[in-house]
């Protein structure tokens, strides 16, 4: 390929990336949920009975979020931060993407993010009123020596700003800690957050520049298997990272490492997207990396230690055969876990409920009004959503467990 035919594809590209940012911008604009989320006085009857039914499991045993992200600009000390290219022009893909959390987050000003996204986060919480939310810290990317790589850092969220949002807020907060294994001071801070009453550890080795099956982790799984802090990693692909090498970090088999030293693990997203190297293949071949996730969770060693984290699945791109899939295979139910993911259950464009009518998962009747819910409330949409939708075929349905804490 030429020089000038690569120049050409890049300049397209980002003129394509503009304009989509321009749909984008109009459509959250033009669908922006209320603000009001504990009204749910416009919803119709019998969107307020689809949520009484999605909702009633929970009155007297609280469903659980395990996947709600925070982010910060440095307002009030926090620490908190966001790479210099998703705040600027000049880097026109990731600044769409800061655009659409943005306007998710409910952050008007950059300069009072942590403000203003959890003052909104937490009336949606509040409104939906039956379930506690895992905040995630975000550490920083390390290289293999254990220094410091701020330029790749895509946005950092220090442990102790979640710590401390949770604790003002524990009637529907945890906090959820994040370390890098090849950190030198790794064990010392997980004992850190574990006796500050941390109990699940978040990775996204994709974005993070980590290895799960890295033998530099081991001091990080031993620690963790011995304090009883379990492993929620991300794994699939990773949309905002453009590296080959770094997406391999997502192979859900390079977690048997920790699964091995004792850690429980929760696999974000049933690693509902893109494709792995196949480690248990001679060739190497790329296969699905949900195919590898069900490797794990049908191999006999690790029932009860691996599970899978069911935030995006019905999402636009996976809700085809992964969403079906794991709907369908009720022996593996028990092992799910349920997040949001939120912010993203609030950029309407990732939810399509009229693609999941079309494809058997909802009525006509229950599309409609989820978009209703969706319009007053997405964490509470997010939850119905999945409480709702049920397997083409067979009729099966997430269980109320998969909802609840493990």
């Amino acid at each position: 390929m030429s020089r000038r035919f690569r120049w050409s594809l890049a300049l397209i590209g980002t003129l394509l990336l503009l304009g989509s940012a321009a749909v984008l911008a109009f459509r959250v604009a033009v669908g922006s949920p209320s603000d009001t989320p504990e009204d749910l006085a416009p919803l119709s009857p019998g969107a307020r009975t689809l949520v009484e039914s999605a909702l009633s499991d929970f009155r007297a045993d609280p469903a659980v979020d395990h996947h709600v992200h925070v982010v910060g600009t440095g307002e009030g000390g926090s620490g908190a931060r966001v790479n210099a290219r998703f705040l600027s022009w000049l880097h026109p893909r990731q600044h769409v993407q800061f655009l659409a959390y943005e306007r998710a987050f409910g952050i008007a000003d950059v300069a009072r993010a942590e403000s203003e996204s959890s003052a909104r986060f937490l009336r949606l919480a509040r409104a939906v009123g039956v379930s506690r939310y895992a905040l995630f810290a975000f550490d920083a990317h390390y290289a293999p020596d254990g220094s410091l790589h701020e330029a790749e850092t895509e946005y950092y969220v220090p442990n102790e700003y979640v710590e401390r949002l949770a604790r003002q807020n524990a009637d529907v907060c945890f906090a959820v800690a994040s370390i890098h294994p090849y950190r030198p001071d790794a064990v010392q801070e997980l004992e850190r957050c574990a006796a500050a009453g941390t109990r699940i550890l978040k990775w996204l080795p994709n974005a993070m520049g980590m290895d799960p099956a890295d033998p530099r982790c081991d001091p990080l799984y031993a620690a963790m298997a011995r304090l009883g802090v379990a492993l929620l990693s991300h794994a699939g692909e990773e949309q905002a990272i453009e590296s080959e090498a770094t997406q391999e970090y997502g192979n859900p088999l390079r977690l048997r490492r920790a699964l091995d030293a004792g850690v429980r693990v929760y696999v974000g997203h049933c690693a509902s997207r893109g494709q792995g190297l196949d480690l248990d293949d001679p060739e190497r071949k790329h296969v699905d990396n949900f195919d590898l996730f069900l490797r794990l969770m049908d191999d006999p060693r690790y029932v009860g230690r691996v599970f899978g984290e069911i935030s995006a699945l019905t999402q636009v791109g996976r809700s085809g055969r992964p969403l079906a899939t794991m709907l369908a295979r009720t022996d593996l139910h028990e092992r799910l876990v349920n997040g949001s993911d939120y912010p993203l259950p609030a950029i309407d464009v990732l939810f399509q409920t009229g693609s999941l009518r079309d494809a058997g998962y909802l009525t006509a009747e229950e599309a409609r009004q989820l978009d209703e819910i969706w319009s007053v409330n997405p964490l509470l949409f997010d939850l119905v959503l999945k409480r709702t939708v049920k397997h083409p075929e067979t009729g099966a349905r997430f269980p109320a467990s998969a909802f609840r804490a493990r």
